[in-house]
């Protein structure tokens, strides 16, 4: 399982406990099946209505993508691509086309395919290009969805909660004040389910498919980049240390944070007196 989505659930099940522990006389008053009903059923419909039937059905097997640590793979990808420069740059175009049967990047054995078909580098490139601007729209789109449903669910709660005011006020009407306080509990549980929905199922989830969708473009990226130096007969050397720059880790481009000489030369190079 993905560590941070353990770490997420654990913290959220331990507020949950806390809320229903150590705030409410009975867990029971936190239970309202009738609000919670309201809410899944209205955010569901809305968002049903709001997309098509098979962007809705597809994006509920990615649920599963934020509970699984999914490899990129991208360093067998840069292996690979290595490779293959290598064989290319050797001229030994069957071993290319061998290395392409095993290869598990369909992107990647696109590029290649096309280089061994001596097609030109900038339609290599459009090409490729194109496919990344599709992967990024489809996977925008569907994070997306759970945003909506992010936006929908509290509205949907706020309905409840004026559902449960108007029944408590027949009952006030009716005279009966000692239900007047249960009523107004029930009412207010369906903006609580709803907010609680929306900040820590449905946003969550979008967040987590649109850092997978940044992943997934870098590593992308990194293959046409490759590709990219294929075309222009570079050394298989030059190619590993370039695609090898997409890996590495995180530092400050702007400010070097070690620290500062006492003999450091001035801008105009004249020394310190």
């Amino acid at each position: 399982m993905n560590a941070s989505t353990l770490i997420g659930m654990v913290a959220s099940c331990l507020l949950l406990a806390c809320v229903l522990l150590f705030t409410a006389e009975s867990p029971d008053s936190f239970i309202n099946l009738p609000g919670l009903a309201i809410v899944l059923t209205g955010t569901l419909a809305a968002t049903f209505i709001s997309y098509p039937l098979r962007e809705v059905v597809r994006v509920v097997r990615l649920v599963g993508l934020v509970f699984r640590r999914e490899d990129t793979y991208v360093r067998d990808d840069i292996q690979e691509l290595v490779d293959m420069a290598r064989l290319w740059f050797k001229g030994d175009v069957r071993a290319v086309e061998r290395a392409l049967e095993t290869t598990r990047n369909p992107f990647l054995r696109t590029g290649i395919q096309l280089v061994i078909a001596n097609t030109k580098e900038q339609e290599i490139i459009d090409l490729l290009r194109w496919r990344i601007a599709r992967l990024k729209a489809r996977e925008h789109a569907e994070a997306q969805i759970f945003r909506t449903m992010a936006a929908y669910a509290p509205a949907f709660g706020m309905l409840g909660t004026l559902v449960g005011l108007v029944n408590m006020l027949e009952v006030m009407d009716g005279g009966s004040l000692a239900q007047v306080g249960p009523r107004m509990a029930v009412a207010l549980l369906t903006t609580f389910y709803g907010i609680l929905l929306a900040n820590l199922v449905f946003k969550p989830i979008a967040v987590k498919l649109e850092r997978r969708t940044e992943e997934r473009l870098i590593a992308m990226n990194m293959v046409l980049e490759g590709i990219s130096l294929i075309c222009r007969r570079r050394l298989p050397s030059f190619i590993e240390e370039t695609l090898n720059s997409f890996m590495a880790s995180y530092r400050d481009e702007i400010r070097d944070h070690r620290p500062v000489s006492d003999t450091t030369v001035p801008v105009d190079g004249a020394a310190h007196e």
